[in-house]
């Protein structure tokens, strides 16, 4: 199939071409004893041919706007060291969000960081929908997959959400070397600030420089609705970009999440609600 031009690109929704088969996720397998599920949902800032480069010069798909730089490479490394799976996002952001619900205004942006998206200029809620059930909601399915598989063998897993950020947004430096970001449960997540700061060699935002509540997203959907423990690690993007960057992180955390992971209370189903509001009872 041929690739869209930039201005075919940016056609209305009502026009949109059929599509080459272009896989949502990818899939790490991994031990279920291992008791934990690494996810990272904006691994790549690939695109389905038929969408071309949504109407964006090519460097703007490799700003963060278009992926979270070096979070796939420490998925990938960390959960070959720990022998977990992992399940990754395969297409950018910048088509549909996998980190948003469907019903989050941000799901499919038409601005963003500066850059305008000429692709999704004229999405509409047929557009939408049908990037929804091609991109998105398979890769929800796969993530569903791997929890149940854990259930099913009688473990509760934890689940960990790898993401990276802007050393600095809108011209202020940011200082945190990482990011924990949880919603109300604290069982991972205060485990996890205590040994990144425990060497001392880090400051660990907490709920910084994002607030970690946001109703809909991948672990309000995928564990806070099933009581799993969970946490959304952000790294700053400098720290990461190169290989031996992601190699160090994925050593670092390998070497301190089997100890964290040892804890029983990480691997019951435990309800602590919502900051974002009621949720049902599991």
């Amino acid at each position: 199939m041929r690739r869209l031009s930039t201005d075919e690109s940016t056609a209305p929704a009502s026009a949109s071409p059929a599509l080459d088969p272009f896989p949502a996720f990818e899939r790490l397998p991994g031990t279920l004893e291992a008791g934990l599920i690494l996810l990272c949902d904006h691994a790549s800032n690939a695109l389905p041919p038929a969408y071309g480069s949504l109407g964006l010069p090519k460097a703007e798909l490799q700003r963060h706007i278009g992926y979270d730089i070096g979070a796939a490479g420490v998925t990938r490394m960390l959960a070959h060291r720990l022998g977990c799976p992992a399940v990754l996002s395969r297409f950018s952001r910048l088509l549909i969000d996998p980190n948003r619900g469907e019903d989050d205004p941000t799901l499919v942006m038409r601005l963003s960081d500066g850059a305008v998206v000429p692709g999704n200029r004229h999405a509409d809620a047929a557009e939408i929908e049908r990037r929804l059930a091609l991109f998105h909601r398979p890769y929800h399915d796969a993530i569903t997959a791997e929890i149940e598989a854990a259930l099913a063998a009688g473990i509760v897993p934890v689940l960990l959400s790898i993401h990276s950020f802007t050393p600095v947004w809108r011209g202020v430096a940011r200082p945190w070397h990482a990011a924990v970001l949880w919603d109300s449960d604290p069982r991972f997540t205060r485990e996890l600030i205590d040994a990144l700061e425990a060497p001392g060699d880090l400051i660990v935002g907490d709920n910084e420089p994002y607030d970690g509540a946001l109703r809909g997203d991948c672990l309000f959907r995928h564990a806070t609705l099933r009581g799993l423990a969970n946490t959304l690690l952000e790294i700053r993007q400098d720290l990461i970009a190169e290989v031996d960057g992601q190699r160090a992180w994925a050593d670092r955390l390998a070497g301190l999440l089997p100890a964290i992971l040892a804890r029983p209370e990480l691997h019951e189903v435990r309800s602590y609600g919502s900051r974002t509001g009621p949720v049902p009872p599991i």
